[in-house]
């Protein structure tokens, strides 16, 4: 299967707007230490217990550290019926093109 992926430059046009959700599916250490923005944080390991609120979101984003984990997460989202992508390079590619990245745990 091949995986829908975007890129950073795509999640930075797009991300804030009310068309799409932005998931983190890392560890919450990992996510604490630096994420996008914004990203909502949902570990790997618990995508199958909000399934209900993902079916919701819109323009559903998803992403890990260098895509691996986001990767896994859009497998099983659309064989769940609900449209996803990956962000291509994760995090690291969001750091190396010199955005912001948010430190801390999620309010959420």
């Amino acid at each position: 299967m091949t995986v829908p992926e975007i890129t950073v430059d795509d999640v930075a046009t797009t991300h804030g707007t009310d068309t799409t959700t932005l998931i983190d599916v890392r560890d919450p250490d990992e996510y604490a230490a630096g994420h996008i923005p914004g990203a909502r944080l949902i570990p790997l390991p618990q995508i199958a217990d909000h399934l209900p609120e993902l079916r919701d979101a819109h323009g559903l984003q998803m992403v890990c550290q260098s895509g691996n984990r986001s990767a896994r997460a859009v497998e099983y989202l659309t064989g769940q019926g609900i449209p996803a992508v990956s962000v291509a390079g994760g995090t690291r590619a969001w750091i190396d093109s010199g955005r912001p990245v948010q430190a801390g745990r999620s309010t959420s």
